[in-house]
């Protein structure tokens, strides 16, 4: 029976392969470079000099011809260590517990919020990839989040991408205010209700106010 070590031992992908790969990438990256500049013009524009596509163009066709010479060597196995393996099943594997976290956390800031998203990812990936403790994951979550509001948003003065609730939350009192005074006289109709409702079931619009 295969054990665990010798699973996580066992090649996953030649060098050759992954030479084919990329070879066929790089012919389609200079395919559609090659495509385009064309379209926007690689000649010599008379008393302006070279079109835009001049430079790109060419070098779209230098990374073309590269890709087809290691296309043809690894085709005709002329590579001396294309039966070396590329990458294990373990070491793949790995590499997916930080990647795939990664992607979900990049994922997450255009709906949450760099701050929220960042804290989500931290926590998660202490608890279920470093085997951290709860109490000890969560500490370094939000510490390390604050720590980014305060050096962006209040050193640096760069505004990260935020969320609603983080827009809400880090906004100063007099925009919540004005916003409250703006509801309260044009919508109170509509809102008075919604807000006293809201109220009823613990949930505060206006912290300051309640």
């Amino acid at each position: 029976m295969e054990t665990e070590d010798a699973r996580e031992g066992r090649p996953l992908v030649k060098n050759r392969t992954m030479e084919i790969v990329v070879a066929l990438l790089l012919l389609a990256l200079a395919a559609i470079v090659i495509y385009d500049t064309r379209r926007i013009g690689i000649g010599w524009v008379e008393g302006e000099g070279p079109a835009a596509g001049y430079f790109p163009f060419y070098i779209a066709c230098a990374m073309a011809i590269g890709a087809g010479v290691t296309l043809v060597q690894a085709l005709t196995g002329r590579i001396a260590d294309g039966d070396d393996t590329f990458v294990e099943t373990g070491s793949f594997l790995r590499v997916l517990t930080v990647l795939i976290p990664a992607a979900v956390y990049v994922g997450l800031i255009g709906f949450l919020g760099i701050y929220i998203a960042s804290a989500i990812f931290i926590i998660m990936f202490m608890i279920f990839v470093g085997r951290e403790p709860a109490i000890r994951s969560v500490l370094v979550g939000l510490g390390v989040t604050v720590m980014l509001y305060m050096m962006f948003e209040k050193w640096f003065l760069v505004p990260l991408p935020k969320s609603a609730p983080e827009i809400w939350a880090f906004a100063p009192p007099a925009l919540k205010n004005g916003i409250e005074l703006y509801l309260d006289r044009s919508l109170s109709p509509v809102f008075a209700p919604i807000h006293a409702a809201l109220k009823d079931i613990g949930i505060f619009l206006f912290p300051d106010k309640k």
